[in-house]
This record gives structure tokens, sequence and C-alpha cells, in this order.
């Protein structure tokens, strides 16, 4: 696949080892990745995929919330790797019997960490509107973004590290986590570190290697103020349930809090097994987490990611 683009390929090949993923999935077969495609045939795929993809992961989310269509007042929409107008939640909304009164809210641009912000605004909008559930839904196919022709090192890492996939949640009175409450943060001046260079054979990365500095010099001052600003203990956190990002990202997560090396075992291992797919992978390791027995009632925890912007976004919850 890059041997015509990288001559000396032996030796850049270590980054797949490097990155710790084992697993991935992707939308269209292998062959499709050895030919070069237009953004519009990309964007077709995407929006073909994204709506089978999200529509299962709506049905299966309900199934297991026990919701039925009635009872969903808002749907909130997330992906960043393709674009529809209208967005795709329109048509899940009678893909999945839902009202035609239901209240949409697509989200877009916001990368990683769209997962994250997705389920603070659904939270937010649970307090609003108590007798109503929350469905949010999320795709992410970063394969269809890939650059075949592109020789820059974050194409080549990126090729190793990112996946797709899709997840869906119901937010709203029930069992399950209590969300206490979140916090946003964007960075001044840090709007290069990651995101898409918009090219004619479509959305080309955007991503920086200082990631894991940022995380070293922001993440735990970032993390202690947001617990500040809603009362909360920061030492009393219990519980991490941390996007990825990448191996590098995870050490210095760890470093920051404290944590043994290797100590986010959820989190490595959604890696490991599904590769990053980009929002909707901290929904992953969080049905890890809550299916483990781990969490103990009454502990609390936090669920955090960040993206491009750049920013982190913690949503804090009790077990």
């Amino acid at each position: 696949m890059f041997g015509e683009v990288y001559r000396d390929i032996e030796r850049l090949t270590p980054v797949f080892d490097n990155v710790h993923v084992e697993n991935r999935h992707f939308c269209v077969p292998l062959e499709w990745f050895e030919t070069d495609h237009t953004f519009p045939e990309k964007n077709a795929l995407y929006v073909e995929h994204a709506l089978d993809l999200s529509e299962k992961a709506a049905r299966r989310a309900m199934d297991r919330a026990g919701v039925r269509p009635g009872e969903i007042g808002a749907i909130l929409f997330f992906s960043t790797t393709g674009i529809a107008t209208p967005s795709l939640d329109s048509k899940l909304i009678f893909s999945l019997g839902l009202s035609e009164h239901v209240r949409r809210v697509p989200i877009w641009g916001l990368g990683c960490s769209a997962g994250a912000s997705t389920l603070a605004r659904a939270a937010e909008h649970a307090r609003l509107y108590p007798e109503q559930k929350v469905l949010m839904v999320g795709v992410e196919l970063s394969g269809l973004t890939f650059q075949r022709g592109d020789r820059s090192k974050s194409n080549l890492v990126s090729t190793s590290l990112f996946a797709d996939g899709a997840a869906a949640a119901v937010v709203g009175s029930g069992e399950g986590p209590e969300l206490l409450g979140s916090r946003s943060t964007t960075w001044p001046d840090t709007e290069e570190v990651m995101g898409w260079d918009l090219i004619e054979t479509g959305l080309k990365v955007q991503l920086s290697k200082s990631v894991p500095d940022i995380v070293r010099t922001k993440l735990r001052e970032d993390l202690q103020g947001a617990c500040d600003s809603l009362n909360l203990p920061f030492e009393e956190l219990a519980h991490f349930v941390l996007h990825p990002g990448g191996a590098k990202v995870l050490d210095a997560f760890e470093e920051v809090l404290g944590i043994e090396r290797g100590g986010l075992t959820f989190s490595r291992g959604v890696l490991r097994d599904h590769g990053n797919m980009s929002s909707v992978t901290v929904l992953f390791i969080l049905e890890r987490f809550l299916q483990s027995g781990e969490p103990s009632p009454g502990d609390l925890g936090v669920l955090s990611a960040m993206g491009p912007g750049f920013s982190a976004e913690h949503v804090f919850f009790r077990c």
C-alpha cells in the first residue's frame, strides 16, 4: 500500500508496532485503500455506511436501555469524518421510528472530544426535560479519510492508529451512573495541533506530535479546575474513563494523574482491540468500565477526551 509512496518503507513500518493497535475495523475492504478516490466518492460511502452503523448502534442502545422510540425527546448526532446536509440524524428519526417533533442537535468538528462533549450536552438536555430521554449517536469512518499519496508523518501515524466505529447511548432518568456536570476548555493558539485540511481527495489529517506534551503541561491543572468549578474533590476521583489518543498520550495521562504505568487498562484495551475510532472511542471505554464490575456505588469518576481546538472535555459521574 505504501511501497509506491515511501521508498524507505521498511524503516517506517515500526510505527505500526509502536501504536499498540492489534485489531481494527473498516467499512470498506482492504483493496479499497490501494487506489485513489475523490472526495465525492469517499463522502458518498460515508453517508451510506454511517447511516447503517449509526442506526444499528442506536437500536442496540435503545434495546439495552428498554426505551421505546416515543420516549426519545432529542437526538444528538456527532461525527467529524464526513459531511451531510441535512445531517444524518434527520434520516435516523424515521428509520428508528422517533417522533417527527424530536429535537435534533447535530455536532460536527469536535473530533476525538465529541463523544465526551455530546454526553455533556445530552445530560444538560435531560436535566431540562426530565420526562424525556436523550439519544446520542456517533459514527466515525476514519478509514475513508485515507490519503494514499500523502508522504507526511502525520498521515502515516494516523493510518497506523485510526479506525471506524459507531456508538450510542441513552441519557435520562433511570439506572446507570449519575452525571454530575462537565467543563469544556479550549486553549489559545493551539488550533494547529489537530484538525483537517480539505483537499481535492478529501479530508487530510493535521496531527501534531505535541499532544503528549500538552497533556503533561495542561491536563492535571485543567482537571483540577474542572473539579473545583463543580465543588467536587479532585483527590476523590477513583475512576478515569479517558479517550486514548494513542499509546504515548496514555503514557502521559498516567504520568500526570499518578496512575501506575499501564493502569488505564480499559483505555488501553479498547485502543488495542479497536484502534482510535475518534469520538466514539470513549463510549467503548465507558461500556467496558461499566461492565467490569470495578466501580462501587458512590465512586466518583470522570470521562475525558481531548480534540481539535485544541480542547478538552470533562464529564463527571457518580457510580
